[in-house]
């Protein structure tokens, strides 16, 4: 019996990434490749790429140079957001194959190119006219959640951010495919579908109004077998009337809310160019907290921007508190070469930087705490996740809380009463 080449996988960054990995994954397995665990030997390792952060870069170069040390052999493939900005500094030993944020679909037809050529391939494509790449995945590690990419690209231009020059314009996934997609995840046993994209909030936008964000909500909730509906990231802008009308009257829609505040000042968030002011992103988060009582809302928060003051940062603990976070996650800005940011005056020492994250992270965990102590008491409907070694059923709440049931089994959606809180985690009973 001829033994299975074998292929290894590793994602940085966000829950796009993670399904770009899992469609190349799924290439490779068609193409009769086994995968093996990334800790492992394998023949061909692949690196989906991070560049939103200077970290995200020194972890993707590390995790291209670690592939190389465990097998000097292998064709390594890096992809993503840095291969897509910096295509000729991933020239590493063992790289034979640098592909950007498109031809994912052709990854294993591109690899086979190269080995047969026995160059380093690149295969980088412009992204000024590129039309949405219709990935599609049928499997997810996890057995109740799936993640589904419905919205690809950014032309928001934020400051500091470079994701609109890696990832293009914006591109919105048909409705048709997404239901297709939807239907494959019910029919494989999947309860949950997370509806995820770079600029979720842009969806359809690029069809001057023809089809909108909650077309797409509404056309993955009328397939059966679906139970739950939770949203990726989005925009404040669009938490309208309308819009939070729009999702109330679907039942199947989460009540965790993912709101990118970024900073609580209005001053940073106009030099950020964010598009909307303080007052206007606790106005979007009142609209929800009216319309679900359950509402549980998380962000990203960003310390020491260019040119932030001591004010300006108290500013952004105030808004925090505001809004009553249930989770917050809160990280240093990082200069990234090719932003207005990278380029502005005032820049914030990093140790201050840190102290700030560092503060502003303790103001997160007691508001997450708050919001925990806060459903004690409350029934909650919790997909089970997973059977623990004790026999108790773990999963998670419509607000994306973690709780603990004793005699829930995996896969069930159950109704249970909060009983008190254990570890930052909810403890709950049939």
């Amino acid at each position: 019996m001829i033994e299975k080449r074998t292929v290894a996988f590793h994602t940085l960054g966000c829950k796009v990434n993670q399904y770009d990995t899992q469609a190349m994954r799924e290439r490779f397995e068609a193409a009769g490749y086994r995968t093996v665990e990334f800790e492992e030997k394998a023949d061909v390792y692949v690196v989906n790429t991070c560049t939103v952060t200077g970290t995200g870069d020194q972890k993707s170069m590390k995790t291209i140079r670690r592939c190389h040390r465990q097998n000097p052999e292998a064709a390594i493939v890096v992809a993503g957001c840095l291969a897509q900005r910096a295509a000729d500094e991933l020239k590493l030993p063992g790289v034979r194959l640098v592909l950007g944020t498109q031809r994912r679909g052709e990854v294993v037809e591109l690899l086979h190119q190269a080995l047969c050529r026995d160059c380093t391939l690149i295969a980088v494509e412009t992204l000024r006219q590129a039309p949405f790449e219709r990935l599609t995945v049928h499997m997810h590690e996890g057995h109740t959640r799936a993640t589904m990419k419905i919205q690809e690209g950014c032309d928001r231009w934020c400051t500091y951010c470079i994701i609109p020059s890696v990832r293009g314009p914006i591109r919105s996934r048909p409705l048709d495919e997404i239901r297709a997609e939807a239907e494959s995840l019910a029919d494989a046993g999947f309860r949950e579908v997370v509806l995820t994209g770079i600029h979720l909030t842009s969806y359809g936008r690029e069809q001057h109004g023809a089809i909108t964000l909650l077309d797409a909500i509404r056309t993955v909730h009328g397939v059966p077998g679906i139970a739950r509906i939770r949203l990726g990231s989005l925009e404040p802008v669009i938490v309208t009337a309308d819009f939070v009308a729009g999702i109330a009257a679907l039942p199947k829609v989460c009540h965790q809310f993912h709101l990118a505040l970024q900073s609580g000042s209005d001053t940073v968030l106009a030099r950020m160019r964010r598009r909307y002011t303080s007052g206007e992103f606790l106005a979007a988060c009142r609209l929800l907290r009216e319309a679900f009582d359950d509402c549980a809302l998380t962000t990203d928060v960003m310390t020491g921007f260019p040119g932030e003051t001591q004010e300006e940062f108290e500013q952004t603990i105030a808004t925090c508190r505001a809004a009553g976070f249930a989770r917050m996650h809160v990280f240093p800005y990082s200069e990234r070469a090719g932003t207005k940011a990278a380029e502005m005056p005032g820049s914030v020492p990093n140790h201050l930087r840190e102290a700030r994250a560092r503060a502003l992270i303790a103001v997160g965990r007691e508001l997450e705490e708050a919001a925990l102590q806060g459903r004690v008491g409350q029934v909650e409907r919790v997909l089970i996740e997973e059977v623990d070694a004790q026999g108790v059923g773990v999963g998670y709440s419509s607000g994306y809380l973690r709780v603990h049931v004793p005699g829930a089994r995996a896969g069930e959606i159950v109704r249970a009463k909060i009983l008190g809180v254990e570890n930052h985690e909810l403890k709950g009973a049939l």
